[in-house]
């Protein structure tokens, strides 16, 4: 396997991952299990919240910084346009299939939040990195203001699973922007960065463990301040107020939880190449890899498929947070199965076709 294979095979398998954290905590969400199950059974589905998700967006950005590579280095308008053309493509696309999903029921989908990511994305093609790194910060810090500024809670239940006004111009741009599941402010920062990364060589072998090192430190570091601030401003403040404004859970997305979780999607993504490097041969290794690149079909199919089948059975809302669990490694597993034999034939997954036929 050549290094430049290698590379892009790195981020499939590093995809996979994401999507099975995903299908834990979505099932869990769909299924109304966050309460339930012992306490370490809790803590083990909590460690997957705002994630893996995270890590999903990073590659989208790294995947659309590669794609875009010859007009950034090209510099050539015709090259260009046609680089912003595909992206504009793609972000109808995904926005169709993202308001189909929120139209059928799933409240927490996240392709019509892709969708402005790839309209941020034809902006910044041939920005530099001082400007693409500035907007990060800048997003970053308007997004902790806007959490003082306005009632994140605004629209949701008590539970955070129903968003009232979701259908109206107004409660739409909110969700969208300020307070959804994955709201514009800060989640496009996850996007931007990998943007940014994925024109750095840091992910070579050479630079490899520096940047393990790197952004393992930096998750630990990070989860220590939001810590260290909770406990010694819950006094200040009062308890709910100090996780509110410091916590690195996904709701509410704060800086500290926006800079956790992208250290730790670079961690894992430079984990995901060590075991590409030494595991590629192995079929588990090749499975995995072909199910992050069937990414966007299995996202789409373990919403359809996977509560469609419950709901049909009647067992949706069981409640259940073992049963959430047990049931997200099943049809993981099935997926596998399925997107080893189906890149046997076929080069890209079934949702993967149709959007490289209209991008």
């Amino acid at each position: 396997m050549s290094q430049s294979t290698q590379r892009i095979t790195a981020f499939d398998f590093a995809r996979a991952l994401a999507f099975f954290g995903m299908l834990i905590v979505n099932y869990k969400l769909a299924m109304q299990a966050e309460n339930d199950g012992a306490a370490w059974l809790r803590a083990i589905a909590g460690l997957f919240e705002g994630r893996a998700a995270a890590l999903f967006v990073v590659l989208a950005g790294i995947g659309v910084s590669l794609m875009t590579t010859k007009a950034r280095n090209s510099m050539d308008k015709d090259v260009i346009r046609q680089s912003r053309n595909n992206l504009y493509r793609r972000a109808i696309f995904l926005f169709i299939i993202g308001i189909y999903l929120l139209v059928m029921g799933w409240t927490a989908d996240i392709l019509h939040y892709y969708a402005v990511f790839m309209l941020v994305a034809s902006v910044l093609i041939t920005a530099s990195d001082k400007i693409i790194l500035s907007l990060f910060a800048v997003i970053l810090l308007a997004s902790q203001s806007f959490l003082i500024l306005f009632d994140y809670s605004k629209g949701w239940n008590t539970n955070f699973h129903e968003y009232a006004g979701f259908w109206t111009v107004e409660g739409f741009i909110r969700n969208l922007f300020l307070n959804g599941f994955h709201p514009i402010f800060p989640w496009v920062c996850f996007f931007i960065i990998g943007l940014w990364l994925g024109r750095k060589r840091w992910l070579y072998k050479g630079n490899r463990s520096r940047l393990l090192l790197y952004s393992l430190s930096g998750t630990v570091v990070f989860e220590a301040i939001s810590y260290g601030l909770i406990k010694g401003t819950s006094s200040i403040l009062d308890i709910e107020s100090a996780n509110y404004l410091f916590t690195t859970k996904p709701m509410p997305p704060t800086i500290l939880y926006v800079l956790s979780a992208t250290c730790l999607a670079v961690a894992i993504i430079t984990i995901s190449f060590y075991l590409v490097e030494k595991l590629g041969h192995f079929r588990l290794t090749q499975a995995l890899i072909n199910t992050g690149q069937l990414s966007l079909s299995h996202y789409v199919g373990h919403i359809f498929i996977g509560l469609g089948f419950l709901e049909i059975v009647g067992y949706l809302d069981n409640g259940s947070l073992s049963f959430a669990i047990a049931y997200g490694c099943i049809y993981f597993i099935i997926a596998m199965i399925f997107s080893y034999v189906w890149r046997k034939w076929m080069k890209r997954g079934p949702v993967e076709l149709i959007m490289r036929r209209w991008c």
